[in-house]
């Protein structure tokens, strides 16, 4: 490749893209852990419960894309930055939209696959753009004591800000705890490989007085046309003292959810992924009502929605979801927190519960 090709593959966001290997020397030992996983197979990772996909729905959908997949006006969004917590056991949870959370519990910061990029992209000039700004800046949540990522697809692991969160003096003792494989992504970006905790579903690391268990998730993974399912997805479980939260990553209806339910729950939050669904991909990523279905499963006290109100990324409407979502809730009684992008929510008070999304077109 020649130095002018080189320079200009790197400028369209070649590092973007990651590696699936990572150094020589810790590619070896990542081999060896993929090896020994149950989940490995076949020089690919797999699902318990494959994934289907439809093509008949997926050109019935290019034929039926809402034409209010964005919204037509700005979104109402929290910008001021919540204070520092009453006391280390207080648990909080700000939801930044789509995926990105915050979470304050036992005196940590944990941030869930934070993106701040303006697209989920290799490339800076193509792709669903945001829909508002970051309601926070990275800056204003330091320190940043653990950073979760469920799988490696844009949307969820973005270069641009892990990057910024790794290099930020401020985060110099930040873990990075990621599904097998993912490291080596992260090792790309130069982030230091003692920084880095990948892990296996169900295995479990602790940090400070809450332990993080990587769970199973239905979906798949990569970031090229090469490397599908190199990587692994995950939920996460997070168990402090005296609470429990669950994050569902993207993830399709699975029998799994009861299993995490029984060993690691009951949950007094769960993060529940409800958009970006469609007749394409049916087993990709939960319906709304699935979500919901899901939510008891696990045991979940309070559920709040995540996977949507930032980026179009399918054929609904950008509301569809959590319309859905409330109609199916309010039939099971299920308590739904709907924060504005930016709220904070103290688990354990009263619950925001306000439909600020139905004013906007």
């Amino acid at each position: 490749m020649s130095t002018a090709v080189a320079s200009g593959w790197s400028a369209f966001g070649a590092n973007r893209f990651g590696s699936s290997t990572g150094t020589a020397a810790s590619s070896v030992q990542r081999a060896a852990r993929r090896a020994q996983s149950p989940q490995y197979r076949g020089g690919k990772f797999v699902n318990s419960d494959p994934l289907v996909d439809d093509m008949i729905g997926g050109v019935r959908g290019l034929f039926s894309r809402s034409a209010t997949s964005s919204p037509a006006e700005s979104l109402p969004v929290n910008t001021t930055v919540p204070g520092v917590p009453d006391n280390a056991k207080q648990f909080r949870v700000t939801w930044y939209g789509h995926s990105s959370v915050s979470v304050e519990v036992e005196g940590l910061r944990v941030l869930i696959d934070p993106m701040w990029s303006q697209r989920p992209s290799p490339f800076t000039w193509i792709g669903p753009e945001r829909w508002y700004a970051p309601p926070a800046t990275l800056p204003s949540m330091q320190p940043v004591d653990v950073v979760l990522i469920s799988h490696d697809h844009y949307d969820h692991l973005d270069q641009r800000t892990l990057v910024e969160i790794a290099v930020n003096p401020a985060n110099r003792h930040t873990r990075f705890l990621v599904p097998l494989g993912v490291g080596a992504h992260l090792e790309h970006w130069g982030i230091a490989v003692d920084r880095i905790t990948e892990l296996d579903w169900w295995e479990q690391v602790r940090i400070g007085e809450a332990t993080f268990t990587c769970a199973p998730a239905r979906h798949a993974s990569g970031r090229t046309l090469f490397d599908r399912d190199a990587t692994l997805w995950a939920g996460w479980a997070i168990a402090a003292t005296e609470q429990r939260l669950y994050y569902s990553g993207d993830t399709g209806m699975m029998p799994a959810f009861r299993e995490i339910g029984e060993k690691l729950g009951p949950f007094d939050v769960t993060l529940m992924q409800i958009g970006a669904y469609g007749d394409a991909w049916p087993d990709w990523h939960l319906t709304p009502e699935q979500a919901i279905t899901a939510h008891g499963m696990l045991r979940g006290r309070t559920l709040l929605p995540v996977h949507w109100g930032l980026f179009n990324l399918a054929y609904h409407s950008w509301r569809e979801p959590i319309d859905r979502l409330m109609t199916a809730g309010a039939a099971q009684r299920i308590t739904i927190a709907t924060p504005r992008p930016g709220e904070a929510v103290t688990i354990g008070d009263t619950v925001p519960i306000h439909a600020w999304w139905t004013g906007t077109r």
